[in-house]
Formats: C-alpha cells, sequence, structure tokens
C-alpha cells in the first residue's frame, strides 16, 4: 500500500476515532486555548443566537462544568434543598429547613443548597451547626447574591444552566419548600429528567401541603385527566409532606445512607 493510502487508512480506523471527530476537539481545543488567553475581566451577558463563536465563553462554561463536577463528586450521600432566598415565607418554612438539615446532616448527608439567603441559608445553617458538610451552589449576578455565612465549601456560577446541571446531579434525594421561578423551574427540571429517564429515579418532596396542594391539584385536573399530557405514573414522582417527621422519615426509608 502506498505510504500516504496507508497514513489516510489509519487515521479513518474506527480504532484512531472519526476524522470529523478529530478535526472537532482539535478546533475545540484552540478556542479553549484562545478563550483562556482573552476572558475579559467584565464579561457581558450572553445574548440570544450570538453571531459568532466567543471563544473566551466557551473556556469559562468548561471551566465551571469541571469545578462544579469536581465539588458534588466528593460527596457521597447528599440532599439538595429548594425554596425562595426571599424572607416572606414565615417562620416556620424557615425553622423546618433548618431543623430537616440538621437531622439529615447528622444521619450522614451532605447538604447542598443555591447558597444564597432565606431558605437556602436555613437549610445551610442546619448542616453547619450539626457539623456536617455544607455546600452552596451559586449563581453570580448583576444585583450582587451574596453567600451565606454557613457553607463549608462554595463556588459561583456565571451561567444559569451549569449551575443547573450541578444542582440536579448533585444528590440523592430532592426537596423544594415554597419559593419562586427558581424553585419551580428547578422542580420541573428534576422531574422531567426523571420522567425522561436521564437520570435515574429520585425522591422529590414537596413540603408544605398549602403551598404545593394547589400545583398538585392543577397536574392531576388538568393536566392529566383534562388534557392527558402526561401518565398516571408521571404523578407518583412527587411526595407532598407537612412536617420535619414526615419528611425525614420518607428520606430515610427511601434513600439509602
Amino acid at each position: 500500500m502506498h505510504e500516504d493510502s496507508a497514513r489516510n487508512a489509519s487515521v479513518a480506523s474506527p480504532l484512531l476515532g472519526d476524522p470529523k471527530t478529530h478535526a472537532a476537539a482539535e478546533r475545540l481545543t484552540k478556542i479553549v486555548h484562545e478563550g483562556r488567553r482573552s476572558m475579559p475581566e467584565e464579561r457581558p451577558p450572553l445574548v440570544c443566537k450570538p453571531q459568532k463563536i466567543e471563544s473566551w465563553r466557551v473556556f469559562k462554561i468548561m471551566s465551571e462544568f469541571i469545578e462544579g463536577f469536581d465539588i458534588i463528586r466528593r460527596y457521597g450521600l447528599a440532599v439538595s434543598f429548594f425554596g425562595s432566598a426571599r424572607s416572606t415565607l414565615g417562620d416556620n418554612s424557615y425553622k423546618d429547613a433548618e431543623e430537616l438539615a440538621r437531622r439529615l446532616s447528622k444521619k450522614g448527608f451532605a447538604v447542598v443548597t443555591g447558597g444564597s439567603s432565606g431558605i437556602m441559608q436555613a437549610a445551610n445553617k442546619g448542616a453547619f451547626e450539626a457539623g456536617g458538610a455544607s455546600v452552596g451552589l451559586n449563581i453570580n449576578l448583576p444585583d450582587v447574591q451574596n453567600y451565606n455565612p454557613y457553607l463549608t465549601e462554595k463556588y459561583g456560577f456565571d451561567h444559569f444552566f451549569v449551575r443547573k446541571v450541578m444542582l440536579t446531579y448533585a444528590s440523592e434525594v430532592y426537596v423544594y419548600f415554597p419559593g419562586g421561578f427558581g424553585t419551580l423551574d428547578e422542580l420541573f427540571e428534576i422531574i422531567t429528567l426523571v420522567q425522561t429517564k436521564k437520570i435515574r429515579k429520585v425522591p422529590i418532596i414537596l413540603f408544605g401541603k398549602d403551598y404545593w396542594e394547589p400545583l398538585i391539584g392543577f397536574i392531576e385536573k388538568t393536566i392529566y385527566q383534562d388534557h392527558a399530557a402526561i401518565d398516571k405514573e408521571d404523578m407518583e414522582l412527587l411526595t407532598l409532606v407537612n412536617s420535619v417527621d414526615e419528611a425525614y422519615d420518607f428520606i430515610t426509608t427511601n434513600v439509602s445512607c
């Protein structure tokens, strides 16, 4: 075989990888190196359908994924708490989040939150004061969202979608206290991932009947009964609880410690 023909056959060999894949890898490597070199100190927001590849942004997104996965892989058993960052829910929600996190921390769970105020701070406080792992995965916003003071480890993301991946893959159980659009977004994200089998089935707990029952009623009547937009078993992905004891008992019974 001619030397050039042998070389071409070698490149095309499945053992050495697809030439298109190799070319894409080389291009990505070039973009990452350029991105590391050119990343600006003041980083403009990502616009809808950018007109060109911003090398520095590709590098920043990749680095956030690497840092995020490096953090969550260190915790063998974890629970993620979600809920409002605002102080408008009434004392019981915060006290319940703090107490549940404290008890789960003593049971060996790392507590993971968005790292900010409100329900997140309450859960982190419970874990921190119990001497457990208390992790905050925050988001960098124009209006500064500060870290709460009860964290044993923290990281701030520039991109919501990267942060969402980390929060989604961090834990063996997910607890949702009352919250706003962000909490609802994270709830439906995890339901969709379980429903479509993109992640294994994990307990998804809604804490507080007064807050969550109207939503569950809408899901059951409008989405399932009236429009058949989901299957009956999809409604079984959610578990509604109304006390710390109920949540704790369900988690410790259904999650391997």
